[in-house]
C-alpha cells in the first residue's frame, strides 16, 4: 500500500504520535466507525481482513462475508488460522509487482475450500511503529477451473496426437485401435472406451461391439444392454454428438460420438463416465470428434489397405500363371525363355534374347543381384532383390528368382514403380504429419508448465497467448489433414449449387483482414453491383477463397496491398489474387500443389506453414470443376487464379 494511503488510514485510526491505542481496545469498538475511508473498505472488489497481532480478525469487509458465507459478527475474533487453510499451498513461488502474493486456500462456512492469492503487509502509524496486519485475497477459483479445463483439453490433445502417430504407422489397425482407445479412455477419466455399430431397428443386434477397453476395477459392463434403448435417438442426433446420464452404477452418464466412415455411417465412438457430467464441455466435444474422425480414418485406410492386400493376392496369383516377363534361366544366368506383354517396359522379341546371358542385356551387377546367392552353378535357394533399376528405364522394378530344377529357375520381373511412389509419399506424410503435431504440442506443454510455476500478469497473459495460438494452429493442422484424407477417399461430399461470388469473396476477406491489419497491409476489392452466381458449396468456397487471401497476406512484406480482381466470361469467372510478396522461383511452380510441398525460398526464409493449403484448394475446386492457375516473378509477387464456372 502506497505510505500516504497508509498514512490517512492511520490517522483515521486515531493513530498519531501520541501513541496508538492498544489492539484490545481497537477490537472491542465497531471498527467500520472509526474509518474514514469506510467506501473504499467496503466497495473494494478485493477481500480485505484487518487482523491484530495475536493473529485474530478486527474487520472484514462485505466482499469477504460474501465470499466465505459469514456473518461479520462471526468472523471477528476468529484466529487466521481457523479461515486459512495453512496444510496445502497452491503455488508459493507467483509474485506481483507491488505485492508479495502466495496461493492458499480459505475455509468457507459450510467447510468447503475456496483458491485466492494472498497479499499481506503491515500498517504502521505515524510514528513507524506496526498497529495492525492487513491482508488482502483475491478469488482465483475460475482461474484454477480454466487451468484444469485446459490442463485436462491438452492431455486429450495430447492423446489424439499420440494416437494419431501409431494408427498412421500401424500395419494392424484392429490391434493399435483398442491402445488408442485404452489412451483416449484415461485421458478424459471414462470407465470405458469402445466401437460400437448402432442399428435404428430395436432388438437383439441394434448395437454391435467392434472394439472395446475399460478399466480393470469397471468389472462387468452390458454396454449393449445399456445403449440398446438410446440407439434410434443417437443416431437421429444431429451433429453426431450425443450424451445422456443414467443410473447404472458404475456408470452414471455416457457420450456417444459419431465416426464418418464412408462405408458404414452407424459408426460411434463410446465413453462411459463414472459420474454425472451435467453438459459435455464444447472444447470437449470438438475433441472428442477429432478423436472420432481420427479413429474413422484410419479404419477406412485399413478397409483400403485390406481391398488392396486381397486385389494383390489375386494379382500375384495371375502373375505366377500369366506375368508381365517371365524369364526361364540355366545355371550359367543364360536365358532360355522370355515372354512378355507388348506394353511391358522392359519388352523385347524373345528371339532378341534368347541365348543371351542375363549380365548381357543387363549390367552384370544388376544380373548378379537378380540371382543372388545362386551363383555357384546351381538353383538351391529362391531369391526375392525388393528393387532394382535398370540405366535405360526410369521405372522401378522386382525380381522374384525361384529355382524349378537345379539347373533351371524361373525369373519374374514385376513394375514396381507406383508401389514404390505409394510408399515414399506414406512415410513422408507420416514424417510431416508427426512432426507438425508434435511441435505445437511441446510449446504448449512448456507454456502450461510456465503457467503452474506462475508469473506476473504480463507474463502470463504472454503465456496463454502463445498457448491459444499454438492450439489452435494443431486444430487447424489436424483439421486440414483430415479434409485433405476426405478429398482423397471421397467421404467430403458438396453441395453444389448457385452461389453469389461476390458475397462469398467479401466474406472471406472479412474474416482474413484482422490478420492482414497487423501487418499494415491493405485488402483491395471493389465488387460490382450486379450479381454473379457460380457453380460452388458456399463453406467449401469460403475455404478455397480464405485460404488463398490469407497466403498471399502471409507472404506480404509490411504496408503493402493484397489485390483481388474478377475477370468474367460467358461460362467462367477468374478471380484473381495478386500479392507483393517473394514470389515462387520457376522450377517451384509445377509442385505447389503438391501435398506438403512448400517453396525453397519459403524453406529458406523460415516462413511458417504445413504446405497443404494449396493441395486443399486444387482438390476442392476439381470437385466443383473448377481450377487454379498461378502466376509468380521473383521477389516481385504472385497471382493464384480460381477459375469457376459461371450458373445463369
Amino acid at each position: 500500500m502506497p505510505p500516504a494511503k497508509v498514512q490517512s488510514i492511520s490517522a483515521d485510526l486515531g493513530l498519531i504520535p501520541g501513541g496508538p491505542p492498544a489492539v484490545s481496545t481497537l477490537a472491542s469498538r465497531r471498527w467500520g466507525n472509526n474509518f474514514n475511508y469506510r467506501a473504499l473498505f467496503e466497495q473494494s472488489d478485493e477481500c480485505i481482513f484487518i487482523i491484530n497481532f495475536d493473529l485474530h480478525y478486527l474487520a472484514v469487509n462485505p466482499q469477504v462475508l460474501t465470499l466465505l458465507g459469514y456473518q461479520e459478527s462471526e468472523l471477528i475474533g476468529q484466529p487466521v488460522s481457523d479461515i486459512v487453510y495453512m496444510d496445502e499451498t497452491l503455488n508459493q513461488d507467483a509474485s506481483d509487482t507491488e505485492a508479495h502474493f502466495v496461493e492458499r486456500y480459505l475455509r468457507r462456512k459450510d467447510d468447503s475450500l475456496v483458491p485466492v492469492e494472498i497479499s499481506t503487509s503491515l500498517v504502521y502509524d505515524e510514528a513507524g511503529k506496526p498497529v495492525y496486519i492487513q491482508s488482502i485475497a483475491r478469488d482465483i477459483s475460475r482461474r484454477k477451473q480454466i487451468e484444469q479445463a485446459l490442463k485436462h483439453h491438452n492431455q486429450i490433445l495430447l492423446s489424439i496426437s499420440e494416437a494419431t502417430t501409431r494408427l498412421l504407422q500401424s500395419s494392424q489397425i484392429e490391434t493399435t485401435v483398442k491402445d488408442v482407445l485404452e489412451l483416449l479412455g484415461k485421458s478424459v477419466k471414462a470407465v470405458s472406451c469402445s466401437l460400437v455399430v448402432l442399428d435404428a431397428k430395436p432388438g437383439p443386434h441394434a448395437v454391435r461391439l467392434q472394439a472395446e477397453w475399460r478399466q480393470a476395477d469397471a468389472g462387468e459392463l452390458e454396454i449393449a444392454g445399456l445403449l440398446a434403448p438410446f440407439a434410434r435417438d443417437i443416431l437421429k442426433q444431429p451433429g453426431g454428438f450425443f450424451a445422456r446420464n443414467i443410473q447404472r452404477l458404475p456408470i452414471r452418464s455416457f457420450a456417444a460420438v459419431r465416426i464418418e466412415v464412408k462405408t458404414n455411417a452407424r459408426s460411434f465412438l463410446v465413453l462411459f463416465y463414472p459420474e454425472v457430467r451435467e453438459s459435455a464441455q464444447l472444447a470437449q466435444q470438438d475433441a472428442l470428434q477429432i478423436a472420432a474422425n481420427v479413429i474413422g480414418a484410419a479404419l477406412q485406410r485399413s478397409q483400403r489397405e485390406e481391398t488392396i492386400l486381397v486385389s494383390e493376392a489375386r494379382h500375384r496369383s495371375i502373375i505366377a500363371a500369366l506375368p508381365d516377363l517371365i524369364i526361364r534361366l540355366d545355371a550359367d544366368g543364360r536365358i532360355l525363355d522370355y515372354s512378355a506383354r507388348l506394353e511391358h517396359p522392359l519388352y523385347s522379341p524373345a528371339p532378341v534374347v534368347a541365348g543371351k546371358l542375363l549380365s548381357e542385356i543387363w549390367p552384370p551387377e544388376i544380373a548378379h543381384q537378380i540371382i543372388g546367392p545362386n551363383l555357384s552353378g546351381s538353383f538351391t535357394v529362391s531369391h526375392h532383390l525388393r528393387e532394382f533399376k535398370l540405366p535405360f528405364s526410369p521405372h522401378t522394378y522386382e525380381s522374384r528368382l525361384a529355382p524349378i530344377a537345379s539347373d533351371e529357375a524361373l525369373l519374374v520381373i514385376r513394375d514396381v514403380t507406383e508401389q514404390t511412389q505409394l510408399n515414399e509419399m506414406k512415410s513422408d506424410f507420416i514424417n510431416r504429419a508427426s512432426h507438425e503435431l508434435r511441435t505445437p504440442l511441446t510449446t504448449v506443454i512448456m507454456m502450461a508448465n510456465l503457467i503452474q510455476e506462475g508469473g506476473t500478469p504480463t507474463e502470463m497473459k504472454e503465456y496463454w497467448g502463445v498457448m491459444t495460438s499454438e492450439l489452435n494452429r494443431q486444430k487447424i493442422l489436424i483439421e486440414r489433414l483430415l479434409m485433405a484424407g476426405r478429398l482423397e477417399s471421397g467421404t467430403m461430399k458438396l453441395e453444389l449449387g448457385a452461389i453469389d461470388l461476390y458475397s462469398s469473396l467479401d466474406e472471406s476477406i472479412q474474416a482474413v483482414k484482422p490478420i492482414a491489419n497487423k501487418k499494415n497491409i491493405s485488402i483491395e476489392f471493389t465488387p460490382p453491383s450486379r450479381l454473379v452466381t457460380v457453380l460452388g458449396d458456399r463453406s467449401a468456397l469460403q475455404q478455397v477463397f480464405i485460404n488463398l487471401i490469407n497466403n498471399a497476406t502471409k507472404f506480404s512484406p509490411p504496408h503493402t496491398s493484397v489485390e483481388i480482381g474478377v475477370e468474367l466470361s460467358a461460362v467462367e469467372a477468374r478471380i484473381s489474387i495478386s500479392d507483393h510478396g517473394m514470389g515462387i522461383p520457376p522450377e517451384d511452380l509445377p509442385h505447389m500443389c503438391e501435398r506438403f510441398f512448400r517453396g525453397r525460398n519459403v524453406t529458406i526464409a523460415e516462413v511458417p506453414g504445413s504446405g497443404i493449403g494449396l493441395y486443399i484448394v486444387k482438390s476442392i475446386l476439381e470437385e466443383l470443376n473448377g481450377g487454379l492457375e498461378i502466376e509468380s516473378t521473383l521477389k516481385k509477387g504472385t497471382t493464384l487464379i480460381v477459375k469457376l464456372r459461371r450458373m445463369g
